[in-house]
C-alpha cells in the first residue's frame, strides 16, 4: 500500500491526538501498566526496541497483541529455548517438494511486533540472529538481504527469579534494546478489573483482543514517527543528554560506562515523549524521567559495587540529582 499525502505528513498535534486513541485502545483490553504502555509506545515511534522484565503472567504478550491490533499491524511471538536455532527467528533456504529449486522460508523475525519471550533462555548464538534485525532492520538469508516490515519493534522478557538454565544478554545486544522496563505486579483494583474482564470472556481463561478498534495503521503510524522526528531539540538538551550519559563512565564502582548509544536513546525517546504530550519541544524533565529507563541496562557494575549491594539503577539516579539541568 502507497503512503498517501496526507498520512505521510501529520502535524505533532495530529500524531499526538492519533497516539492518545492508540491508547485509549490498548487500555480497553490491557488493564493499568499505564509506564509500561507509554514506553512502549515512546519505544515503537522512536523506532527502538524494548525489553521488559517481570514474572510471568503480567500481560506482555497481550500488550502485543492490544498494540498490534490497533495499529492493524500483524504480531509474532518466539518462545526462546535452550534448543531454539537461529534459523528458528530469521528463517531459512530450502528445497522445495521437488527438489528442483531453492526456496527462500521467511521466519517470525518477518513481522511488525515480535515478542521474544525469555530471551536469556537461548544461548547466545540464538540471540545474536535478532542483531541485523534489531540494527539494520532486514535479515541476511544466504547472502540475500530481506527488508523487514514497518514499523519493526522486539519486544523481549526476562523473567528476574529463575536464573537456573539462563544465559546473560551480551552487553552489544543490551545496548541495542533502547529502553528496559521493569514491571511491578498490578495493583489490587487493577487485578480485580482483569478478572472481571476475563471471567467476561465465553472461554473464562484470557482477555481477548476482539474490541479493540484499528485506529491508524503501519503506513500511518510511519508518519507518526516522522512527525516525532520534527520535534524540536536544543543544543542545551543534547549537552544535557550527553552529560548525563558521559557521567557513568567516571564512576570508579562502574566495570563499564553506558556509550554513545545511551545519548541518542535519550534524545530519540525523548522526542517520542514530546510528541505525546503535544508539545514541539523536549524539556529537561523528560531526560530525567526516560534516563531510568535507557541508562541502567547500558552499565556494567563492578565486584566491588555488586558486593556493596549497589544497583544500577541506583547509581543513575544518583548521576540524575547531581547533574545540572538546564534552566531554559
Amino acid at each position: 500500500m502507497n503512503i498517501t499525502s496526507q498520512t505521510n505528513n501529520l502535524t505533532i498535534a495530529q500524531a499526538s491526538e492519533k497516539t492518545c486513541l492508540i491508547k485509549n485502545e490498548i487500555h480497553k483490553t490491557f488493564i493499568g501498566q499505564t509506564d509500561l504502555v507509554d514506553k512502549a509506545l515512546i519505544t515503537l515511534i522512536a523506532e527502538g526496541h524494548l525489553l521488559v522484565e517481570g514474572v510471568p503472567g503480567l500481560g506482555k504478550t497481550l500488550l502485543v497483541r492490544s498494540i498490534a491490533a490497533a495499529l492493524s499491524a500483524q504480531a509474532m511471538r518466539i518462545q526462546f529455548t535452550p534448543d531454539l536455532m537461529p534459523s528458528d527467528i530469521t528463517g531459512n533456504i530450502m528445497l522445495d517438494s521437488t527438489g528442483a529449486n531453492f526456496i527462500t522460508k521467511k521466519g517470525p523475525v518477518f513481522t511488525n511486533i515480535l515478542i521474544a519471550d525469555e530471551i536469556n533462555r537461548a544461548p547466545a548464538k540464538t540471540q545474536s540472529a535478532l542483531f541485523e534485525a534489531m540494527q539494520e532492520y532486514q535479515v541476511s538469508l544466504d547472502g540475500v538481504s530481506y527488508e523487514l516490515p514497518r514499523p519493526f519493534m522486539v519486544l523481549a522478557t526476562e523473567n528476574p527469579l529463575e536464573h537456573e538454565g539462563t544465559y546473560p544478554l551480551p552487553d552489544a545486544q543490551k545496548d541495542r534494546f533502547l529502553m528496559k522496563v521493569l514491571v511491578p505486579y498490578p495493583t489490587a483494583e487493577e487485578e480485580k478489573e482483569m478478572s472481571r474482564m476475563v471471567l467476561s470472556e465465553n472461554s473464562g481463561s484470557k482477555l481477548s483482543v476482539a474490541n479493540i478498534n484499528a485506529v491508524t495503521n503501519p503506513q500511518e503510524f510511519a508518519a507518526i514517527q516522522n512527525a516525532a522526528n520534527t520535534v524540536n531539540i536544543d543544543d542545551a538538551i543534547i549537552d544535557y543528554a550527553s552529560r548525563l550519559t558521559r557521567a557513568t563512565r567516571n564512576i570508579s564502582t562502574l566495570q563499564t560506562g553506558a556509550g554513545p548509544r545511551g545519548t541518542l536513546a535519550l534524545l530519540r525517546c525523548a522526542r517520542a515523549k514530546a510528541l505525546i504530550e503535544d508539545r514541539s519541544f523536549v524539556i529537561p524533565d523528560d531526560l530525567k524521567a526516560l534516563a531510568l529507563n535507557i541508562l541502567p541496562h547500558r552499565i556494567t557494575l563492578s565486584a566491588e559495587s555488586e558486593l556493596e549491594g549497589r544497583t544500577e539503577l541506583q547509581i543513575v539516579e544518583d548521576i540524575i540529582s547531581s547533574t545540572a539541568a538546564p534552566r531554559t
